[in-house]
């Protein structure tokens, strides 16, 4: 399965100290891909996660993971697991608020590790662009420090 790490994860694990409770991820949008998510995610227990609605019932909404066509039916679906709570996007929104697929963000990416599993991790420039246009309080609050973080990641690449 193939997929980029976006998000609050992806900044903590380029170094920021913030607290997410979540894992954000934008797969490639090809139906094997997809499918591959889906089993993936019948594996851990996946329900949709609903505002107003409790656990149990989310359970019982008839959901298609196993073909990956529930991801097709919305850019962004919010998600309860066994392991946490995942949000799946088709696409992020850059500074602008125009929406890329993986593909545009795959060309910048970093390498990175989750529990000592090598992960694919959006551009730090990136996943703070997609922040600031999303413009939510929880953004503006580490924003300052995203952007001290990638200032000295910047100074690091260009001292090598």
């Amino acid at each position: 399965m193939t997929y980029l790490v976006v998000g609050g994860a992806n900044t903590v694990m380029q170094g920021a100290d913030h607290v997410t409770t979540d894992l954000d991820v934008l797969p490639v949008a090809e139906e094997s891909n997809l499918s591959r998510l889906g089993a993936a995610m019948i594996e851990l227990g996946a329900r949709l996660r609903v505002s107003g609605m409790s656990d149990e019932e989310a359970k019982g909404l008839p959901v298609r993971l196993a073909d990956g066509g529930v991801f097709r039916s919305a850019q962004v679906t919010n998600w309860r697991t066994d392991a946490g709570d995942l949000d799946v996007m088709l696409a992020m929104s850059d500074h602008d608020g125009v929406r890329h697929s993986y593909e545009h963000y795959a060309t910048r990416a970093v390498h990175g590790r989750a529990d000592d599993v090598p992960v694919q991790l959006a551009h730090l420039a990136d996943v703070i662009a997609s922040k600031e246009h999303a413009d939510r309080d929880k953004d503006r609050e580490v924003l300052p420090t995203l952007h001290i973080l990638l200032a000295s990641r910047e100074s690091q690449d260009h001292d090598e």
